[in-house]
């Protein structure tokens, strides 16, 4: 039937079969006794003939639009399908999220290449919008990152972990032992953001709009420079459960943040275009699933 299906797409976008024979290489008879067929076999009209010309049916409307989308899929399985066997090494383009911790990703990249030796792992890392930029442009086949968006149809987005978000405050500022603090309480302080220029519009508007921060912002470069703005009560930093082992105990405490009632959360993926979905895109995913199972 893929053949069929191809046939009346031809048909339908030449409206002509005379042009879809010539097109695909085959007698006008004979694609006609194709039609026949695949309407016989679908028990309905695809096409109402009238004379020499014809006119597409409703059915045969949504029948010409979906089977260009399996046909298209068709073509990526076989694709895909080729590749694992194909001796000429493959390439795959992995991003990962530059200040999470290369714990889990290290070890999904060596049990990768132990897996599939004869493909070459083309490792880059960066902050959320570098990284969203690469995918998007297809620089990257698989971006390791938090989620900042809403999830999108467009992309596969397979959940990993996830992390409280917390208060990074010097120790001299609060003396309350609680174990938790409102970001609300934090207004008139500064929010010490770690980003570089052309980042920092994205992450104010995140911290703004997702996060509920209130605080103008103070620009570092790294985290010891965050550290050293804290420490000297110049700012508070927002980490999480995981970036805050970068910070010295001695001279910040964290507390877990909360906006209204609620504890904030960091969620991260491995995200990838859903028509850009493969063997190796996958296996890797898998591998960097159970990582953090």
């Amino acid at each position: 039937m893929f053949q069929q299906m191809q046939y009346f797409i031809s048909i339908v976008k030449n409206h002509s079969f005379t042009k879809a024979a010539e097109e695909c290489n085959i007698s006008q008879s004979a694609i006609s006794q194709q039609m026949k067929e695949l309407e016989g076999s679908l028990g309905i009209k695809l096409l109402d003939r009238k004379g020499r010309s014809f006119e597409v049916t409703k059915a045969g409307k949504y029948f010409y639009t979906h089977s260009q989308d399996v046909l298209d899929t068709v073509d990526q399985l076989i694709d895909n399908t080729v590749k694992i066997v194909k001796d000429e090494q493959i390439e795959l383009k992995v991003g990962y999220l530059r200040n999470f911790g290369t714990t889990e990703f290290l070890k999904t990249v060596s049990q990768f290449s132990k897996s599939f030796p004869q493909v070459k792992i083309n490792i880059t890392s960066g902050n959320h919008e570098q990284l969203f930029e690469l995918l998007k442009n297809g620089q990257i086949d698989m971006n390791f990152s938090d989620q900042r968006r809403a999830l999108s149809n467009e992309y596969v987005n397979e959940y990993l972990t996830d992390s409280k978000f917390m208060l990074a405050v010097s120790r001299s500022a609060f003396a309350d032992e609680n174990t938790q603090m409102y970001i609300a309480k934090l207004a008139d302080i500064p929010c010490v953001l770690i980003a570089d220029n052309d980042q920092r519009e994205a992450d104010e508007s995140y911290y703004r709009e997702i996060l509920g921060v209130k605080s103008d912002f103070v620009l570092a470069q790294n985290y010891d420079e965050a550290q050293i703005l804290v420490a000297s009560n110049q700012g508070y930093l927002i980490v999480n459960d995981r970036t805050q082992k970068q910070l010295n105990s001695e001279i910040v405490k964290t507390f877990d943040m909360i906006n209204g009632k609620q504890q904030m959360i960091q969620k991260y993926y491995a995200y990838w275009k859903a028509d850009n979905s493969g063997y190796y895109i996958e296996s890797f995913a898998e591998l960097l699933k159970k990582s953090f199972a």
